[in-house]
């Protein structure tokens, strides 16, 4: 796996060892990013943008973020065998400090944080393929106002998931790449 654009591009990233985990695979995260940059339907640029990476993983889609120039990307992450592999991979990254690592769940960081009146203007979500509370988490995104006004949530999936996503938001675009569904909204 690799940084496919921007000031960090071809740097190889650390991947853990751990089967539970399930990289973004670099076809599907190159096809979300031409999505962004290139799409009518999409009125946010990654340039100066506000990325939240939930399920970060080895922080894959928020690395990319970064490289592309975005203003600030917090990755949230609690599996710890996969915490690690995180922080190694933003390391890498010399001279970057425009992000953080939070170590929590994401529903305690929804509780936690609605006072904070977080806005962020892309918010990624790539749970396990075996969650199910995909339409609690969006709820909560779209219930505490966390999305900015142009904002996109991006959803990956499992292509065959049965769980229809919640009409609380628009999907606009749905793509599959693979064994990937790709869910763009607003």
């Amino acid at each position: 796996m690799r940084i496919i654009g921007g000031a960090f591009k071809g740097r190889k990233l650390f991947l853990p060892n751990d089967k539970n985990t399930r990289p973004l695979k670099d076809l599907v995260k190159e096809s979300i990013f031409n999505l962004i940059q290139h799409s009518n339907k999409i009125n946010i640029k990654i340039k100066n943008s506000l990325v939240l990476d939930l399920f970060s993983g080895s922080g894959s889609f928020g690395i990319e973020c970064l490289s592309r120039e975005a203003k600030k990307v917090s990755f949230l992450e609690n599996y710890p065998k996969v915490l690690k592999v995180l922080e190694k991979n933003v390391r890498s990254l010399k001279k970057i400090n425009n992000y953080e690592i939070i170590k929590d769940d994401c529903f305690n960081f929804f509780k936690l944080n609605k006072k904070n009146l977080l806005k962020f203007d892309i918010i990624f979500i790539d749970p396990p393929y075996k969650e199910l509370k995909i339409n609690e988490i969006i709820e909560k995104i779209v219930e505490n106002n966390f999305l900015n006004k142009n904002g996109i949530i991006i959803i990956h999936r499992h292509k065959k998931d049965l769980v229809k996503l919640t009409q609380k938001i628009n999907i606009f675009e749905e793509r599959f790449y693979g064994i990937s569904k790709i869910c763009f909204g607003n």
